[in-house]
């Protein structure tokens, strides 16, 4: 582990990236994170033109979620037992090649529907080994002192990816499609992009020194290896609690993303321009929550901090529902990313803290079958959308994630004692 010393003043929200093999690993995950929010919206772009059908784009999602439930856990013992540095970077390979051998097709106009769900079988299997290897990585480089604030940044990354993904996406494909929607050419061309970006997150990963080798004390099958995870977390309450609490946006949050084409489409008569501006004043509002978090680093109050965003975000979530003009949709899509974020980088933050090094690997992988359920409330939710109603469907998803936030806080107590279980865990 690289020892950082948190520098002081306007400085310390960036303290983290003062670590030189973090700053190499935050640039590579800012160029795949990228990456993945361009291919976002020129796919769900093209499948929306050719099939006309929000069911459709759910299955494409299914189709990169199901294998995150499947190969997950297989995903997480690689990275307590292998190299963590290579388990990423031989996955971040395949995905360069991947996404280009999908643009070679798109752009041949040979692109069938089938494709979009063999790719994303595909490169839902390979981030199943990528994530676990690289989020238990951040905690060994930086240290438990500048893990939240690590964190942090690298959701601001994300974020970042958000802004700048979708708008590149959207500005390409107006460009070159000049004027016909269903230019396959200008998709292929961003999906040519992607691939170099996925590249160049191969080479920061290259240039990173530490390996990330196992620190495992005892291996048995892998099999066991897993049901030592799940024994793990059964007999962690606060660790229980928060996996349950990672449910919330995964069901009734996230599955907006998959369908803001059709919300832009149906509800303000939208092209790809407009949709790319919606997705990333989204993320601007996130980047400016991701700050508030690294500005702030570990607080006090964390429980209520969670509870507070959740609800925040069933309530921007809804008014985003209820918007038919552009500025109001554009308002309430910053809000709802500013709160948004900094809930999933707190929760993360925790969740990392208190975990066992020898075990981040495989707990991390659990936590990414979470984001594997996505379709659970995608699928449905599109049905609704289908039938009754974009706005129907996304107020739906904001009444269903107020009502399970107050399940949580009534049923799990462990979580409204956050502060003091999660120091005492760390000091165990």
């Amino acid at each position: 582990m690289q020892p950082s010393t948190a520098p002081r003043g306007s400085s310390r929200m960036f303290s983290s990236l003062a670590n030189r093999d973090f700053r190499f690993l935050w640039f590579g995950s800012l160029a795949a994170a990228m990456s993945m929010q361009m291919q976002m919206i020129a796919r769900g772009w093209l499948i929306y033109d050719m099939t006309q059908s929000p069911i459709q784009l759910a299955w494409v999602m299914l189709s990169f979620s199901l294998p995150m439930i499947l190969f997950s856990l297989f995903g997480g013992v690689a990275a307590d037992r292998l190299t963590k540095k290579w388990v990423t970077l031989t996955a971040q390979t395949a995905n360069a090649a991947s996404t280009l051998l999908l643009a070679i097709i798109v752009i041949t106009g040979n692109i069938e529907f089938w494709h979009f769900i063999a790719f994303g079988l595909f490169n839902g299997s390979i981030m199943s080994f990528s994530m676990p290897a690289r989020s238990a990585m951040v905690p060994e480089i930086v240290g438990d002192d500048q893990l939240v604030n690590a964190v942090a940044l690298n959701s601001a990354s994300m974020n970042l990816s958000r802004v700048l993904g979708p708008s590149l996406a959207g500005v390409v494909i107006a460009l070159l499609a000049g004027g016909d929607t269903s230019s396959h050419f200008a998709v292929g061309v961003v999906f040519m992009i992607n691939a170099a970006l996925y590249l160049v997150s191969v080479l920061t990963l290259l240039a990173i020194k530490y390996q990330g080798h196992s620190t495992m004390l005892k291996r048995g099958s892998i099999w066991n290896d897993i049901g030592d995870s799940f024994r793990y977390i059964w007999g962690h309450e606060l660790l229980r609690g928060l996996i349950l609490m990672s449910f919330l946006p995964l069901l009734f949050g996230f599955p907006i993303q998959s369908l803001m084409p059709v919300f832009n489409h149906e509800m303000l008569g939208g092209g790809p321009d407009d949709l790319g501006v919606l997705m990333s004043v989204m993320g601007a509002g996130a980047i400016v929550g991701s700050f508030i978090l690294a500005r702030i680093g570990d607080s006090d109050r964390k429980g209520f901090t969670l509870y507070l965003t959740s609800l925040l975000w069933a309530v921007t979530l809804g008014g985003f529902a209820l918007s038919t003009t552009m500025p109001m949709a554009i308002t309430t899509c910053v809000l709802m990313g500013l709160v948004s974020s900094i809930f999933m980088s707190l929760h993360m933050s925790i969740v990392t803290l208190i975990i066992d090094q020898e075990m981040r690997g495989r707990v991390m992988s659990i936590m990414m079958m979470t984001f594997g359920l996505m379709p659970v409330g995608a699928v449905p939710v599109s049905y609704v959308a289908e039938t009754a109603g974009i706005d129907v469907a996304m107020l739906g998803c904001a009444v269903g994630l107020a009502l399970l936030t107050f399940v949580l806080l009534a049923s799990v107590p462990e979580l409204r004692r956050i502060d003091a279980s999660a120091k005492a865990a760390m000091a165990q």
